[in-house]
């Protein structure tokens, strides 16, 4: 359904994990939650900074109960990567790493008795293009890796497939660099006109209310 003040947005950053002691997925989520655009005119849009914890990402379906967002965009840092990275797949398995509070999953996959993966509910190209017009190098990805963003990724897509016309996407980015393509004020730029192309992705999918 559309909302009469137009959709709400859920946007998610991570804490620190081991090896990344300053996560900048949390900055880039608390800007886009400010950020002022003709184009999000009349979103409501939420911000959840995340710790990076498996028992966070088991328990996000009933944040996201709870929220009931339309649209859900959870950020993360993948500092070895090169280009922005919109996740398509969400994988039933993990690599039973410790998180941030030094725990492990309690198995190998999430949910046993499930597939091996979950695709997001969202037309990647669209977001692709806006990050490009930004000038930030991204691709589509099949691999969230085996760490929490993964497991966020599986519930998250999980739960975006429980109701018609939500939207849940996964994007990962690399390692800020001031002054060149990765630059902070560039990742905004590009991630606002990825915002705005999931809203626009949302209305078109919407079933107008009767």
């Amino acid at each position: 359904m559309i909302r009469p003040g137009g959709p709400h947005i859920l946007i998610t950053g991570f804490g620190p994990f081991p090896g990344a002691p300053a996560n900048p997925a949390a900055g880039l989520a608390g800007d886009l939650a400010r950020l002022r655009r003709p184009a999000l005119a009349g979103t409501r849009r939420s911000l959840r900074l995340l710790p990076t914890s498996w028992e966070e990402a088991a328990g996000f379906p009933a944040v996201l109960d709870a929220l009931a967002p339309d649209i859900v965009l959870m950020i993360g840092l993948a500092a070895r990567r090169r280009a922005v990275s919109v996740e398509l797949l969400g994988r039933n398995r993990t690599r039973l790493s410790p998180d941030a509070t030094r725990r492990r999953p309690p198995g190998a996959r999430f949910d046993p008795g499930a597939g091996a993966t979950r695709r997001c509910a969202v037309d990647p190209a669209p977001l692709l293009r806006a990050l490009a017009v930004a000038g930030l190098p991204a691709r589509p990805s099949r691999d969230a890796g085996g760490y929490v963003c993964n497991a966020l990724s599986w519930r998250a897509y999980g739960w975006a497939q429980g109701a018609p016309g939500r939207l849940a996407v996964f994007v990962h980015i690399p390692q800020p660099r001031a002054g060149g393509r990765l630059g902070r004020a560039r990742l905004l730029r590009g991630f606002g006109n990825l915002l705005a192309a999931l809203v626009a992705q949302h209305r078109l999918r919407a079933v107008p209310a009767r």
